[in-house]
């Protein structure tokens, strides 16, 4: 088939050699524009190293991106790994329409940080999606998915790149093999199933020690490494990573209860995290460093204030 892709990072790079290696054609890649300063974009560099037109744009709305798109004549649009908004005069284009990749079981956790809620719900079964984009966020009907575990010490990175990643990879290659043979299906979503949460930001990520420590747990692997869960610390924000669950507790919730072998414990009212890594506003720094620099107590200090 003749495809467009859409897509941008590792994803659509990975995402395009499995089409190519399937002998499909490649109209067009569109990807993102340039950061300055910034590395080339993975896809966009393999599309070149092919010989493929690469298309950069701010913005896919307007009718000269419709009529360029529509030049290329494809059957299909295929969107891996997509932050742009793609309108409806550019993605009902293709003969076949388009079809999208999702790191969730839609249509629950719709949005573009479902990996993020998924591990901060405390959820222990996940999936991927390939669904036929309509004008709605990840409401089209769905063309197949692929279920997966969330292992109870996943991060948002391991549970993406270890297992989301690959799975949604072969997910979308399967998706357009499904399409040329004729047989991809059209499964309506079930809106009384549906949930829709907004991009994991800062306001989502606050610790509050007095919540009990599996959500605080929950909450810290879901926000690694982006935002990053942080709790307050001497007037600034103390972000956490590489964190454990472990037992102990203390009736003084966000006290560092321990200090030894370049980590930290600190206590909740049910249970204990270990603190691996930190990072205030100048960046990442070991706990050993933290410790020294900030003068950090055992049995004295303590964090959320």
């Amino acid at each position: 088939m003749k495809i467009i892709l859409i897509g941008q990072a590792a994803f659509a790079q990975q995402v395009l050699d499995g089409l190519v290696a399937r002998k499909h054609e490649i109209a067009a890649v569109y990807c993102p524009i340039d950061s300055a300063g910034a590395r080339i974009d993975p896809v966009k560099a393999r599309a070149l190293e092919l010989g493929m037109p690469v298309r950069q744009h701010k913005s896919l709305r307007g009718p000269a991106i419709q009529a360029e798109v529509a030049a290329f004549d494809a059957d299909l649009a295929v969107l891996a790994f997509v932050t742009q908004i793609v309108p409806p005069g550019v993605f009902e284009l293709p003969r076949f329409g388009s079809i999208c990749f999702h790191p969730s079981l839609l249509p629950r956790y719709r949005g573009g940080s479902a990996v993020n809620w998924q591990i901060i719900r405390g959820e222990r079964a996940t999936g991927v999606s390939v669904f036929w984009v309509d004008a709605g966020i990840d409401t089209g009907p769905i063309l197949l998915q692929r279920r997966a575990t969330i292992s109870p010490d996943d991060t948002a990175a391991t549970l993406y790149y270890d297992t989301l990643f690959p799975l949604g990879v072969d997910a979308v290659i399967q998706a357009v093999e499904l399409i040329e043979q004729g047989q991809a299906p059209r499964m309506q979503q079930d809106e009384s199933m549906a949930s829709y949460d907004p991009l994991c930001r800062d306001e989502h990520a606050r610790i509050d020690w007095t919540r009990p420590i599996a959500e605080i747990y929950d909450l810290v692997r879901g926000c690694d490494p982006q935002p990053g869960a942080y709790t307050p610390f001497r007037g600034r924000k103390l972000r956490l990573y590489g964190c454990k669950r472990v037992g102990g507790g203390t009736n003084r919730p966000g006290l560092v209860e321990s200090i030894a072998d370049g980590s930290l414990v600190v206590g909740g009212t049910d249970g204990a995290l270990t603190v691996g890594k930190v990072r205030l506003e100048e960046g990442k720094i070991s706990v050993g460093e933290f410790v020294e620099r900030e003068r950090v107590v055992a049995g004295q200090t303590v964090l959320g204030i």
